[in-house]
């Protein structure tokens, strides 16, 4: 049981959701990444998804491609966040999901890159443009090293698909509650709602929402219907505006004292 799965465990025996932030590695200087993830932990994140940038990111909306072109602009490379993803294990203890595309992986070299990311503490990987017809080209590979691969179902995605995907993993399954990019949303509608039932119902594993997540009470509507959420785009712009007050209060929806679930 890697961290991830324990995680989830301790959430179920206590009657919580978990609270998944997301950041742009190298946004605001890969100096500032390890800060940013000892900020999160101390806020109370279940664990936390480190974005790797790229110059083509099909499932990023404007506020994180924004933060992917600043990264890449401070000079930000995956091996330079592994890296210091190596220095942040020292003192984060909450598990940390690395989400990038199939490319720079490539380019990295896959074997390498399952190792070196388990050899600095990364327990999963979300690999957006990677269908499961392809996860044979990665899947072994992370698996040898420890990985968890975290696979995402969609509003669009059919029923049988849901199961067979959610019965290859061990984490938790991403279900994408937009049909499109990443970016804040002003509410979800039934269809949403009664996508999350039915994946809950399905899914062996638990099930957490994200895409278009940014405030209380889309979260608390949410997780009646699921384990927890993911967050991007309003914590990726609460660090660009160096908020880091209304961080704290955003991040608290889910404490336990708010949680009476």
């Amino acid at each position: 049981m890697n961290r991830i799965e324990q995680s989830f465990k301790e959430l179920k025996a206590q009657n919580r959701k978990a609270f998944i932030p997301y950041i742009m590695a190298g946004d605001g200087g890969l100096n500032n990444l390890i800060d940013r993830l000892i900020t999160l932990e101390k806020f109370g994140a279940t664990l936390i998804e480190v974005g790797v940038p790229f110059s083509d990111p099909v499932a990023d909306g404007p506020t994180i491609q924004k933060a992917g072109i600043r990264a890449l602009q401070n000079g930000t490379t995956l091996r330079g966040i592994i890296r210091e993803l190596g220095k942040a294990r020292e003192v984060v203890s909450v598990p940390i999901v690395l989400m990038t595309y199939l490319n720079p992986i490539y380019s990295y070299g896959i074997s390498t890159f399952a190792q070196d990311i388990a050899n600095v503490g990364v327990d999963g990987c979300i690999i957006p443009d990677l269908p499961m017809e392809e996860e044979d080209l990665i899947v072994g590979q992370l698996e040898d090293a420890g990985i968890e691969l975290i696979r995402l179902v969609t509003l669009t995605t059919p029923k049988e698909r849901i199961k067979e995907i959610a019965n290859r993993g061990n984490g938790f399954l991403y279900s994408v509650t937009v049909k499109g990019i990443t970016g804040t949303r002003n509410e979800f509608e039934q269809e949403v709602l009664d996508f999350l039932k039915n994946v809950k119902e399905i899914s062996p594993i638990p099930v957490v929402a994200g895409f278009g997540i940014s405030n209380e009470k889309q979260i608390n509507a949410l997780t009646l219907y699921c384990d927890g959420v993911i967050v991007g785009s309003k914590i990726v712009d609460l660090f660009e505006k160096n908020d880091i007050t209304a961080l704290e209060s955003f991040m608290s929806v889910l404490k336990p004292e708010k949680n009476v679930r």
